[in-house]
């Protein structure tokens, strides 16, 4: 039985979701402020946190940030607002997904199901082997050379599955000694990784685009 850590300070969304939550057989536990959150993340070991942006105490981007300080587990955010600069601040915080409210609670159901099925997927079947001294990265038992950057890339990916990353992170945590690097070379380095992996016979698309947002690591299936 999965456990979620709801997040949230309004009571009548907050029964729904919790409703919903035990209707799908998921273990919940619920805070109405930010206050204990990382507290909570590190006793209990929830295996997805559902955050509020705006939140009592301490808001949930301060609480994705020190969640991220010391764990992966899946964040999903729920926010009001809907201005997409508001919605990047909660991916720059490390968020893997979010939520508008009003939302519908089956449809946060089945984000809820659909990240907790890649994140059980990446603990068994993530067969990469990302050697840093020749920039080699072997499948099974295949193996293809990246260059340099597109290395730096693909291993800052890989490294925290799910996790969506901006192009401007990419370009400080990928790049960060290359001030000529540009956006559209954050995709065409993408294009080329994707390209070198599917002649691993990967058909999956592992380096997934994130609408408005970037990049993320997917364990392949196959």
């Amino acid at each position: 039985m999965s456990h979620i850590l709801l997040v949230e300070d309004d009571v009548e969304i907050a029964e729904s979701v919790l409703l919903f939550l035990e209707a799908q057989s998921y273990k919940a536990t619920h805070l109405t402020t930010g206050e204990f959150v990382v507290e909570t993340v590190k006793k209990d070991q929830p295996d997805l946190v559902l955050l509020d942006l705006m939140l009592p105490i301490k808001n949930g981007t301060e609480c994705c940030k020190d969640i991220r300080a010391f764990s992966d587990v899946p964040i999903i955010m729920l926010t009001a607002k809907v201005e997409e600069i508001d919605r990047l601040v909660g991916l720059e915080a490390g968020a893997d997904d979010y939520v508008c409210k009003p939302f519908s609670a089956m449809e946060l159901m089945l984000r809820i199901k659909a990240i907790l099925k890649r994140t059980n997927r990446n603990t068994v079947t993530n067969n990469f082997n990302l050697d840093v001294e020749t920039l080699k990265v072997r499948y099974l038992k295949n193996v293809i050379e990246l260059t340099y950057l597109e290395f730096n890339l693909f291993n800052l990916l890989y490294q925290s599955p799910e996790r969506i990353y901006s192009r401007a992170q990419i370009l400080d945590l990928a790049y960060p000694d290359m001030r000529d690097i540009s956006d559209r070379t954050v995709d065409a380095h993408v294009k080329n990784i994707r390209n070198k992996i599917k002649s691993l016979g990967i058909s999956d698309v592992v380096v997934e685009s994130v609408y408005g947002a970037g990049y993320r690591y997917i364990a392949p299936i196959n």
